[in-house]
């Protein structure tokens, strides 16, 4: 357009120029027309390319904003389902929240209701009890107190029981009464005459040592004295009050004794037995007494709440808060304190809450103090990190008497209806909890993740705790020695605490202010007093070893070489059963002092290079630690004395004998060998002197128990300052860069940084059984259980359904050896569920396109999951084999160019396709061996070697850099499987030709076909026939035989068939051609026939179907007919006789016969037969030798080979069903043998061999197969 409209303007042009030179001089104004009208018509020409412009404009920004508006309709659309999704969510959370409301308010309830109602049974119990308790002082008051009316006459005692022996010995009974004596006492007070020891009886009743349970069968044999005797009550009295004057005479009161005392006089008033005066005088001096003495310790508490709980409510008036409140709750009635007016009541009330008040006091200030104690001992572990023992010892013994002071304070309020007092809580305590400590709180028992465990995983746990009980094992006698040596240390310790607790007694203050000040030196540390005197005492064992060892070796004692075949055994043992082995072995066989100093040393000389020993070293001192102490100490001390002579030495060799010290030392620890605080305390000594050597030392022994050190409670927070320290100590000197990695290493293994955790999707318990079922269950062995489980699934829910399918094509979550247990699963369901397959079979094509599309290498494994899958599924007949034809040739041709210029979707440089296409054919590439199959993987792996060599020789690959090796094995592997006798390709030039030479064939054959239009049309109805009968997957071996034996038969049949053979193969190769170009079509689409020609038509008449019924009529008539005969098989070969038999058996030597069983002898040109003739009544036979040329002996020979196969393959099986019952029946024999003992077999070597009972059958004379009898 824009040129035809250059031309008009020029035409236009040339017009206006010849015009204006004729009128020129006419009119001067004419130059001016031919200008405007060319200036106009440019104008016109610019105005139509804008505005061409202008409307391409718009209608891109329409088309602009058309995309823009359906992109933000799409956005909005997408908000709207996720604010739906949102909201569903949300409300589902809110009523998951509301259920579980309620579900904890119904809990709440219940339990307030259980609370209630037990609260209510001991409301009831307190008042049922309250008023017996009243009935029963009211009844035995009135008594007592009206006794002088009911005591007997003279004559009474007369005829009662005055003998000295029955009253002394009840006398003396009283002294030790106890309740379950009441009835045999009182029975016996009833016949005695007791007038003449009453003075007896009231010293041993005030003398009696009883308990709290006794007072009251004490009260009722008093009220039986006194309604008797009237001068029992005075004596008993006065009795009291010399009891009570001497006591206050003694300065350590028995407390026990005291609180019985209280409470039996408090009764015996209760009841009457004294007067109110008397009786509440006595009660109140004592009471005085007590809380008067009291006022400061509080030691007498437990006495002042006894007397409350007992008699507070007759004689103080008290009336306890829980019952009260039970009163009030429930609407009780309990009795009122009637016994005894309140004018008397009030004193007691007065010095019971005197007394509450000095308890609270009390408590106040042992919570300050308390609290004081806790501050001070914060600070130390901040400054130091570890407490003293006798400090720590000093404040949970005033922790445990707060306690019990806080306890008997509460229960002192409730009696006394009083309020507890404010304890207020120390605000410095959260500050000093903040940031400034980082107190480790180790995690509950079972949990040992990387977080927050002591151990690395449950292994090391196992290791490291779970040991040999040797005393469960070994008699206590082997150990005798060890448990003397322990009760002899334990009362030396005992003594030297004695000694030390004064000393520590007066310095504690001092202490505690060097302790609040204390920080961790830089200097090093000194190291010379106490490590002379070890290494003295260590010497010194070690010379009285040797004189031992000299006097054994003068003895020649066997047991000494038993003990050095297992030193010499210790290195060998490298597994935890081995040592434990060991480990009893010693303790059973050479335990003795001499044998424990020689596995000491064995164990501190292990070699330097033999580092995996020390763990197991370790634990075998932990093992025989409870039974031999002294090994471990002895080690330890040794240990201790070669790290100090290294330290002090400060030479830079022997770095590996250094380690070996330090990785011994942290190994003891984490088995509580080596305390903690003597590995700290090497940790501090290498860190002193944070160069060279020592920094490997202390690295080194952190990375072996600094873990164990940092997560323990009581070695963390010195651990913790140990390693900050480290750290600065790094930061502060210019040290090497591998010493820098290896501190780092070592602070990052105690102390790793905190890491978020990553957070687990939450599925359904559905989702999480199927993934389970998928994931983990499903093997070789389990496939049927996983299928029954898959079949009882909720299959009408399409959740549960697409879940499982999508489970399924992501096969890459499951183990790769076990991919075709999920294609076996898959085949097994389909049978139930049809379109389930077809999901799975979609949706793996589909990820391997996908993959192809994307090509990004962190999908490779999915990837190559995704084309086992594919392989497995065909093999289990899930898919046909054109799916996998088109899928190989989808490999190495889509997104492929074909002038062989790179593409983004197959870079030179990448291979990965190669192996897609390896991983199929090498899953189910060894079923397409036959048929059309065959021809159709012979012509992909004709173009699979032409992209293989194309792949070569790109530029990407030099002699530097060259083709990767493991992909040509793998590619060698491949087809060595497939086509062993392939030719290989040696060029791209002669793969390409190989390609041409194979399309132009086709070509041409394909151009002949389509010109025998019947024929061809024939021939490709046989060729897809053929292909639906192969496409079945891999077939069982018996049809995989039988089909080869089937194909051998007909090749041999002639050259027909090969036409034939050959027409099929260049359909199957056109086809295969054009799915490689047009890989998008499908298969209906290249198999596609169409059939030319025409021919007689088929015209349906009543005839016809008059003449099918007479058929069928005649079919039916003759089948009845001949039901009813019995069928005779035709005997195929005569008998032949005897002497005949023996004629060719001579005659055999010369050529083979019939009858001979050898069929490996070589077959001659000839084959006898005998020929049966009759003449008259007599029959002749005549031996014939037939060439081997003819029909009749071919047949014959080929029909004998196959009976003679049949007959061997039937022995085998026979055979083997033979062995196998012998086999199971000698296995029943051993198992019968081995559940009762046997007796000892000394001839086990010619044990004869078993016979079946019945004998094994002759096979060889069943199927007349000669051969050797078994």
């Amino acid at each position: 357009m824009p040129a035809e409209r250059k031309r008009s303007v020029n035409m236009d042009e040339k017009d206006v120029c010849t015009s204006s030179s004729k009128e020129k001089e006419k009119d001067r104004d004419g130059e001016r027309r031919p200008a405007s009208a060319r200036d106009k018509a440019k104008d016109e020409a610019k105005m139509s390319g804008k505005e061409e412009k202008r409307k391409r404009l718009e209608e891109e920004k329409k088309k602009r904003e058309e995309k823009e508006r359906r992109k933000k309709e799409e956005e909005k659309l997408k908000a709207e389902e996720e604010q739906k999704k949102k909201e569903e969510e949300e409300k589902r959370q809110q009523e998951e929240e509301e259920r579980k409301l309620q579900e904890e308010e119904a809990k709440r309830q219940r339990e307030e209701e259980a609370a209630l109602l037990k609260e209510k049974e001991e409301g009831h119990q307190l008042h049922q009890e309250a008023w017996e308790r009243n009935q029963c002082r009211k009844e035995l008051r009135s008594k007592n107190q009206n006794a002088q009316e009911g005591r007997p006459e003279e004559a009474f005692f007369s005829r009662l029981d005055s003998s000295l022996k029955k009253n002394t010995a009840f006398v003396k009974k009283l002294r030790t009464l106890t309740e379950q004596q009441r009835d045999s006492l009182s029975n016996d007070f009833g016949s005695l005459n007791l007038s003449k020891y009453i003075g007896e009886a009231v010293s041993s009743v005030v003398e009696a040592k009883l308990k709290i349970s006794d007072v009251g069968c004490a009260v009722h044999l008093c009220s039986l004295f006194h309604q008797r005797y009237t001068e029992f009550a005075p004596l008993l009295l006065q009795a009291w009050k010399k009891h009570f004057e001497a006591r206050k005479e003694d300065k350590s009161p028995n407390v026990s004794k005291l609180r019985t005392d209280l409470r039996f006089i408090a009764e015996l008033t209760i009841v009457g037995l004294f007067t109110d005066k008397e009786g509440l005088s006595l009660i109140y001096e004592q009471l005085k007494s007590i809380i008067g003495t009291d006022r400061e310790t509080h030691t007498h508490v437990s006495v002042v709440i006894s007397f409350c709980k007992h008699c507070g409510d007759d004689i103080a008036g008290l009336l306890p808060r829980k019952v009260k409140l039970a009163a009030e709750k429930f609407g009780l009635g309990f009795p009122p304190s009637e016994i005894i007016t309140i004018e008397k009541q009030q004193p007691f009330q007065n010095l019971l809450r005197e007394y509450f008040t000095s308890l609270t006091k009390h408590l106040k200030k042992d919570h300050r103090e308390l609290q004081n104690t806790e501050r001070q001992n914060r600070r130390i572990l901040h400054s130091k990190g570890e407490l003293s023992e006798d400090r720590h010892k000093q404040y949970e013994e005033f922790a445990t008497s707060y306690q019990k002071l806080l306890a008997n304070t509460q229960s002192l309020a409730d009696l006394l209806d009083e309020n507890m007092p404010e304890l207020p809580q120390d605000k410095t305590v959260q500050e000093e909890h903040g940031p400034g400590i980082d107190i480790f709180t180790p995690g509950k028992p079972g949990e040992y993740d990387l977080e927050g465990g002591i151990w690395e995983d449950e292994d090391a746990r196992n290791f490291y705790e779970n040991l040999v009980d040797l005393k469960a094992f070994v008699p206590a006698i082997l150990f005798k020695d060890n448990e003397k040596s322990g009760q002899a240390k334990d009362k030396d310790d005992g003594k030297d605490g004695k000694e030390v607790k004064d000393a520590a007694s007066t310095t504690t203050e001092e202490l505690e202010l060097e302790l609040e000040a204390l920080d961790i030196a830089d200097e090093p540390l000194e190291l010379e007093g106490p490590d002379e005197a070890e290494n003295e005492e260590l010497a010194k064992k070690l010379l009285d070893e040797q004189e031992q060892e000299d006097e054994e070796a003068n003895t020649g004692s066997h047991l000494k070489l038993i003990v050095d075949a297992f030193i010499q055994q210790l290195p060998n043992c490298v597994n935890r059963d081995l040592i434990d082995k060991a480990a009893m072995d010693f303790c059973m066989n050479m335990n003795t002092k001499s044998n424990r100093r020689k596995l000491v040393r064995a164990l501190f000389t292990v070699p330097r290079q033999r580092l995996d020993l020390l763990p197991f070293y370790s634990r075998l001192v932990a093992t025989l630690h409870p039974c031999m102490s002294d090994v471990a100490e002895d080690l330890c001390s040794m240990l201790k004395g070669d790290f100090r002579f290294h330290i002090r030495k400060k030479d830079q060799i022997n770095i590996e004998t250094k380690n070996k010290t330090v990785r011994f030392i942290g190994e003891l620890t984490k088995f509580k060998m080596f305390s903690k605080t003597d590995t700290l305390h090497c940790l501090k000594m290498l860190l002193s002197d944070f160069t060279h050597h020592h920094i490997e030392m202390a690295c080194t022994l952190l990375e072996t128990s600094g873990r164990f050190l940092f997560r323990s409670p009581d070695s963390h927070l010195r651990t913790s300052v140990l390693l900050e320290q480290m750290m600065r100590k790094k930061q502060a000197q210019h040290l090497d860069a591998r010493y820098v990695t290896m501190v780092e290493n070592a602070y990052y293994y105690c102390n790793p940084p905190p890491m978020e955790k990553t957070v687990r999707k939450k599925r359904p318990p559905l989702q999480e059984y199927i993934r389970k079922l998928l994931y983990k269950d499903l093997s070789k062995v389990t496939t049927e259980k996983v299928l029954r489980q898959m079949r009882k699934l909720p299959w009408q829910d399409p959740e549960a359904k697409s879940y499982l399918i999508c489970c399924m094509v992501n096969i890459w979550n499951v183990k790769y050896n076990s991919i075709h247990c999920v294609a076996n699963l898959l085949a097994g369901l389909v049978a139930y569920q049809e379109d389930v397959g077809i999901h799975v079979v979609d949706g793996v094509l589909e990820d391997i396109r996908l993959g192809m599309e994307v090509n990004q290498p962190k999908f490779n494994q999915r990837r190559i999951s995704s084309a086992k899958f594919l392989g497995e599924l065909y093999n289990y007949r899930m898919v046909e084999s054109a799916v996998i034809f088109r899928t190989l040739f989808s490999f190495i041709s889509f997104g492929i160019n074909q002038d062989g210029s790179p593409s983004a979707l197959d870079p030179p440089e990448h291979l990965f396709r190669i192996r897609l296409v390896c991983t199929l054919l090498d899953t189910c590439g060894q079923y397409f061996d036959r048929g059309s199959s065959k021809r159709k993987l012979d012509c992909f792996l004709i173009y699979f070697q032409r992209y293989i060599w194309w792949k070569k020789s790109t530029d990407v690959w030099t002699k530097d850099h060259p083709f990767p090796i493991d992909i040509d094995y793998m590619i060698t592997d491949t087809l060595e499987l497939l086509r062993p006798k392939m030719r290989l390709s040696c060029s791209l030039e002669e793969a390409t030709k190989q390609v041409t030479d194979l399309e132009r064939e086709v070509l041409v054959k394909l151009g002949l076909a389509m010109g025998r239009d019947g024929r061809s049309s024939a021939m490709s109805e046989e060729d897809d026939d053929g292909d639906d009968d192969e496409e079945g997957g891999a077939e069982t071996e018996e049809q995989s035989g039988n089909e080869s034996e089937m194909n051998e038969q007909e090749e041999d049949e002639g050259s027909e068939n090969e036409e034939g053979e050959r027409e099929e193969e260049e359909e199957e190769n056109t086809d295969y051609l054009t799915d490689s170009n047009k890989e998008n079509e499908t298969d209906e689409e290249n198999n596609e026939v169409t059939i030319r020609g025409g021919g007689l038509k088929h015209v349906a008449c009543a005839e016809d179907e008059d003449f099918i019924q007479a058929l069928d009529k005649m079919m039916l008539e003759n089948l009845q007919q001949r039901s009813g005969e019995t069928v005779k098989v035709h005997q195929l070969d005569v008998a032949i006789p005897l002497q005949l038999k023996s004629q060719l058996k001579k005659g055999g030597s010369r050529e083979p016969c019939i009858g001979e069983d050898d069929a490996a002898a070589d077959i001659s040109d000839t084959m006898q037969f005998v020929m049966l003739t009759r003449k008259g009544n007599k029959q002749q036979y005549k031996i014939l030798n037939v060439p081997l040329s003819s029909h009749l002996a071919a047949n014959h020979f080929n029909q004998q080979q196959a009976e003679q196969e049949e007959r061997m393959k039937m022995k085998k099986l026979t055979l083997d069903i033979n062995e196998r019952q012998e086999q199971e029946d000698y296995q029943e024999m051993m198992q019968s043998l081995a559940q009762r003992p046997a007796p000892a077999n000394t001839n086990r070597e010619r044990r004869p061999r078993y016979q079946h009972p019945k004998g094994a059958p002759n096979a060889d004379l069943i199927f007349k197969t000669g051969g050797r009898r078994r």
